[in-house]
This record gives C-alpha cells, structure tokens and sequence, in this order.
C-alpha cells in the first residue's frame, strides 16, 4: 500500500544520515589541513586547538549516530537478544586500549609525533600494537554492526570499521616513507599492527606491570559510556538477560 509523504520521509532520514556523514568528514578534514590547523593553533594554542577538535568530532559522531536511529529501518539480519552482549563485551577492551593509548607518545601512529620520547625496545602499548585507537575505534563500529544489523547502522559502523582497518595500513605506509624503511624498521621492530602479534612472534615482551592508573581511567570511560548511552543515544546499552 502506498501512503501519501512516505517517500519525502524516507528521502528525509536517508538525507540526514547522509549530511551528517559529509559533517562528520568535513569536521576531521578541514581542521586537520597543514594551513587551516596552523591557523588554528596560532588562535587556540595546541592544547585549545586538541579540546576543540575533540569537541566538534564528538558532536559530529553523536549526530552521525542519532542519525542513523532516525533514518528508515531496513534490516539486513534476524535480531537476537544475544547480539545486545556484544558491545558490552567488546567495549571494555576499546576502553583499555584507548586508555592505556593515550598514555604514552607513540610516533608510529597518529601524527607520527614522539619520536625523541619513544623507546622502541620498550614500546608499551604500541607492544600490543602500533594503532591501539584505531583498533579501539574499529572493535567499538564492528561490535555495534553486530548489535544494530539494520542497513543505516550497517553502513555507519561498517564504515567506521573499514575506515580504522584501512588507517592502520596507510599511517604505516606513510611513516614508512617519511622516515624511511631502516628508521621505521628500527622504530617499529618490537611492535606489530595485529594486537600481540609481535608478542606471539616472540619480538616483544610486557616489562613491569600495566599502571593501574590507567585502568581505572578505562573503567571510567566505560561507565561513562554507558551512563551516557541512554541521554545521548536514546537506547539503553544494558542487555536483557538470556
């Protein structure tokens, strides 16, 4: 049955989701370009120019996010209750690696910047591996397609999965041409892109004990994250039981 608007609605959500994703580009690109962001530290200053960035790209996904809950429901597979467990499963390692990511400089992935800082034969958590944000970002998309496997947030995560995957190669592959192959090869040789790769190839070992400080800074960004689930997304991250 035909219903008179239905196509307007649909073009709507369809429309929304698609602005937001141009947004959510738009607002990692633009700032992140050599004169726009040189622009910007001179005005903010480094610290003001990073709490700035971060701000904008979180309003950006959070939009991104509510967008896709409002565009037209399509599912692509049956749902169960078991796909809800999932991300809570899964995002308690996002938050560790996150945690534990930004504790250190790490000059083989974003930005290539610490190199004066960086110990490559005790690489911490780029021991685990060299892109801990990025594999927090690609298993936070992946464990949500699984609990939303409706085509808009298929596309939204499925996305984002993609996106981290690929940026894990390409920031190997241009700091290998920036540095050229022996420094990166020295730089990157207790490290490996797969998480414990390089521990299970033998090249790297864990030296002390992980800073429990960090920890608990990752059980804080978790219980945030599910505190805030609800307000912001609209959904309750808590899973039925079985």
């Amino acid at each position: 049955m035909h219903h008179p608007g239905g196509g307007a609605r649909v073009m709507g959500g369809w429309g929304e989701l698609s602005l937001a994703f141009a947004a959510f580009l738009a607002s990692h690109a633009i700032p992140a370009r050599p004169a726009v962001k040189a622009r910007l530290h001179r005005a903010l200053g480094r610290r003001g120019y990073l709490a700035a960035y971060v701000t904008l790209s979180l309003a950006m996904l959070t939009w991104l996010i509510v967008a896709a809950g409002r565009a037209p429901f399509v599912p692509l597979l049956p749902w169960g209750a078991w796909q809800a467990w999932v991300p809570n499963l899964v995002m308690p390692l996002a938050c560790l690696l996150i945690a534990y990511g930004t504790a250190v400089p790490n000059p083989l992935s974003f930005g290539g910047a610490g190199n004066a800082r960086f110990d490559p034969e005790r690489p911490g958590i780029a021991g685990v591996t060299r892109h801990p944000l990025l594999w927090a970002l690609g298993l936070w998309s992946a464990a949500h397609a699984v609990a939303n496997p409706d085509l808009a947030h298929v596309l939204l995560f499925g996305g984002f999965a993609g996106f981290a995957a690929l940026g894990t190669r390409i920031i190997d592959r241009r700091n290998r041409r920036l540095s050229g192959m022996a420094e990166w090869q020295r730089l990157a040789a207790r490290t490996s892109n797969l998480p414990f790769a390089a521990m299970i190839a033998g090249r790297w070992r864990p030296r002390g004990r992980p800073s429990p400080v960090r920890a608990l800074l990752a059980l804080a960004l978790w219980g945030a994250l599910v505190w805030g689930h609800t307000p912001v997304i609209g959904v309750s991250p808590v899973p039925a039981p079985f």
